[in-house]
């Protein structure tokens, strides 16, 4: 009788620390994945901080006025307001005139006179 006390005693206590280290590797494993999350969102929260502080590269804005006002009489002013168009808008429409469905923008800027601002 004695000895199958023993039995069970060493039965249960096995069982105790099979538990425990089973719930140490649980959680482990769990502190692990919260790691790896943590990891991932800080990666994605450098990629969104690098998206919104790299644009892209700006238009060349003077080449694509002066191919826009090669061919008009005044040239200063086109090229001046061209030049405004293009720096709100970042895009000229190709040609010498026209063209507008190319670049919405450009072609819905409005002068306080309500006028066409961009040539």
């Amino acid at each position: 009788m004695k000895k199958m006390n023993v039995v069970a005693f060493v039965m249960i206590i096995s069982y105790l620390l099979l538990s425990q280290a089973l719930a140490e590797l649980s959680s482990s494993s769990s502190n692990a994945a919260e790691t790896s999350s943590a990891s991932q969102t800080n990666d994605e929260n450098q990629t969104a901080a690098f998206k919104r502080t790299h644009h892209r590269p700006r238009f060349n804005c003077g080449h694509a006025c002066a191919r826009r006002c090669s061919e008009t009489s005044r040239k200063k002013v086109c090229y001046r307001a061209c030049g405004s168009c293009c720096a709100k808008c970042q895009c000229v429409p190709p040609g010498t005139s026209g063209n507008t469905a190319a670049c919405p923008c450009y072609a819905n800027l409005r002068t306080h006179g309500n006028k066409l601002k961009c040539p």
